[in-house]
């Protein structure tokens, strides 16, 4: 047991190594040898993970895929109503805290390096389209008399968002502070006629 217990404690250490490098070093710093200096081991127990740069990424795009998910689950389950349950997963997903801001700078670092990689764009594809489905159910559910092809058009209008002001907030976050991302989530809200009441947000107006 103590062996196993072993391994899986070195593997978070290389895990959280691997996503501080490219979070905060970028991603022409992500190496074996930096992994290995944050984690404070060698390059060998690195590479016995992690053979190359492109398993370095693809573990990283998996963890954020892990994270978010975990947490965007417990966001739907914990809301009042499905209304409530569509902003609060789509305002995890803006850039409002150093851990999201982490996250938006590792989804960008991944994006750069995917798009000439085909491993690597398709692990990058394939989380995002999961992502894209679950706001188009939630959209669905807060919205149960559109049809389906305003649902996916809306569903996308408010991914871009998110997104677009996450990405930015990455950059810059002194001019993109929280409460104008949130603000803007809700006037994209309003303008598809999701909107909550200005308290409690129990539901559609």
């Amino acid at each position: 047991m103590s062996r196993l217990a072993d391994r899986s404690a070195q593997g978070e250490v290389l895990s959280r190594a691997v996503w501080d490098v490219l979070a905060e070093q970028g991603l022409e710093r992500l190496t074996v040898r930096a992994v290995a200096a944050a984690a404070g081991c060698t390059t060998g127990l690195v590479m016995h993970r992690f053979p190359n740069r492109q398993a370095l990424l693809l573990h990283a795009r998996q963890l954020l895929h892990e994270v978010t998910r975990a947490r965007v689950e417990e966001l739907e389950a914990s809301a009042m109503t499905p209304g409530a349950a569509l902003r609060a997963v789509l305002r995890q997903g803006l850039a409002t805290d150093p851990q999201t801001r982490q996250e938006a700078v590792v989804w960008m670092g991944f994006l750069a390096a995917a798009v000439s990689d085909e491993d690597l764009i398709t692990e990058h594809r394939r989380n995002n389209r999961v992502w894209r489905e679950r706001v188009e159910r939630l959209t669905a559910a807060a919205a149960p008399e559109w049809e389906p092809r305003h649902v996916a058009t809306v569903a996308l209008g408010l991914i871009a968002m998110a997104e677009g002001i996450a990405a930015l907030a990455a950059a810059d976050p002194d001019a993109f502070p929280a409460e104008e991302q949130e603000a803007a989530l809700d006037a994209a809200l309003n303008a598809y006629g999701l909107g909550f009441p200005a308290e409690g947000r129990e539901g559609p107006d």
